[in-house]
């Protein structure tokens, strides 16, 4: 039950993640109102300066990760958190307003490393999956209460974006002090302190089980394996990082977190009207919701793999007809209909899985360095969409062939899914590493990865 508890506490980051994240596309059209920013301005100052914020944390988040423990790194994404909700509701330009969503950017980007690495190392093999899950859950969680917070304060005092964007700093703050209250990652006072014993400790006080001396032993085997100045690039990692990149990158160029930013504007150009189109958005966050659930029941009993072939045939069904839907300029609810299918195509296949892959796949002296790597193309690519949404659909005559685009990167995701992903279901993270990494000979682990997809 401990366990489940110090899971839970340490996901509501991915709450505070998802609700910072989104809680912008209910502001994003006052702002530009106000401030008269052009599409290009607009979008790089207002909406992707905080998902530029978080590249930079998802790049330099291992560092104190490994340095000062996962524990005093999630303590820090708290107050980044808080203060950079307080500043941005007191924002006077959007110069100011960037500063303020930058930092709280760098607080997603870091939480993306830390808190599915702090998770998976308290976790067993039977349950790591729904419990590094937990924080995907949390993402979405606080995804909807955005949505729903953005729809109640809409009309909230003479300038309701302040009240949107502020009320964030309320769980940033309840969550910085449950965080006091969490005992350090066991298995990284093995790698990085001398005292076996303390680890030990935390590890039974959490889940009533010991390391044997043959765990430690490989764990701390491994970690002097792979020491602090390890090249991840290198030929013993090639095809892991390969295949942290290709999900990270097909993650974004399925279009989630453009729609997520702009699902309000999204539906006023299928004809909805502005009211109607944030009580369509928090429709969003309840599918979002309600199939997050589902892939975290079923990611631990069918795998990673599956979810992924689930969600990559989501995609390309729900992404073509939202497309020919625009292009073909149909009415009625098809518009909204097949966006909530392709949200729930993306909850229960990427949205529950990338972050638990990319937590499992590299070792435990290298994780956070893999999963800055694995993050920081997440979200470089994240900012990069974002940015230029606003210009694309104002540029393209339809939008349509935006959504056109995005199915026909969906067709390579299920390439990829079908013929290169590897499943990671119930192998202990030291099995993976032996599996995975032990040998240098790149082909071997080449061919090793194609059995083993072709066995699933």
């Amino acid at each position: 039950m401990k366990l489940y508890k110090l899971s839970l506490i340490v996901a509501l980051a991915g709450f505070l993640f998802g609700f910072d994240t989104v809680v912008i596309s209910g502001a994003e059209q006052q702002l530009q109102a106000l401030w008269k920013t052009s599409d290009f301005m607009h979008g790089f100052l207002v909406t992707s300066m905080a998902l530029w914020g978080t590249v930079l944390g998802s790049i330099f988040g291992n560092k104190p990760c490994d340095k000062y423990g996962r524990k005093t790194t999630l303590i820090w994404i708290g107050v980044l958190y808080f203060v950079s909700a307080f500043g941005s509701a007191l924002a006077f330009d959007p110069y100011s307003f960037a500063i303020f969503r930058f930092i709280g950017g760098i607080g997603v980007g870091v939480s993306t490393i830390a808190a599915p690495a702090y998770v998976s190392e308290i976790s067993s093999p039977n349950n790591r999956g729904r419990l590094v899950a937990l924080y995907q859950f949390n993402i979405v969680f606080g995804i909807l209460m955005a949505f729903m917070s953005n729809y109640l304060l809409r009309d909230f005092g003479s300038q309701p974006w302040r009240w949107m964007v502020g009320v964030e700093a309320i769980p940033a703050f309840i969550y910085t002090v449950l965080i006091f209250f969490i005992p350090r990652s066991p298995r990284w006072l093995l790698v990085n302190r001398t005292n076996d014993t303390h680890a030990n400790d935390i590890m039974e006080s959490i889940s009533g089980i010991r390391f044997t001396s043959k765990e430690i032993k490989e764990i701390k085997e491994e970690a002097e394996t792979d020491n602090k100045n390890v090249n991840i690039f290198s030929n013993k990692y090639r095809t892991s990082v390969i295949l942290v990149f290709l999900i990270a990158f097909f993650n974004q160029f399925s279009g989630i977190n453009a729609i997520l930013y702009y699902a309000p504007r999204i539906f006023e150009l299928a004809g909805l009207g502005v009211q109607t189109s944030l009580l369509s958005s928090i429709g969003i966050g309840v599918v979002n919701l309600i199939f997050t659930l589902l892939g975290l029941v079923f990611i631990d009993k069918i795998g990673r793999k599956k979810l992924m072939l689930i969600g990559s045939i989501g995609y390309i069904i729900s992404l073509s007809t939202v497309a020919y839907a625009f292009i073909f300029e149909l009415s009625g609810l098809i518009i909204p209909i097949f966006l909530f299918v392709f949200i729930a195509s993306h909850a229960i296949g990427q949205g529950a899985v990338i972050w638990v892959f990319i937590a499992e796949i590299f070792p435990n002296k290298i994780r956070a360095k893999g999963q800055a790597f694995g993050s920081s193309t997440h979200w470089v690519l994240a900012a990069i969409i974002t940015f230029l949404m606003p210009p694309l659909l104002n540029t393209f005559s339809n939008p349509g062939y935006v959504f056109v685009f995005f199915a026909l990167m969906m067709v390579l995701q299920l390439l990829y899914v079908l013929f290169m992903m590897p499943e990671t279901k119930g192998v202990p993270l030291e099995e993976i590493y032996k599996k995975l990494y032990k040998k240098d000979d790149v082909m071997s682990f080449k061919t090793k990865i194609i059995n083993q997809t072709n066995n699933n």
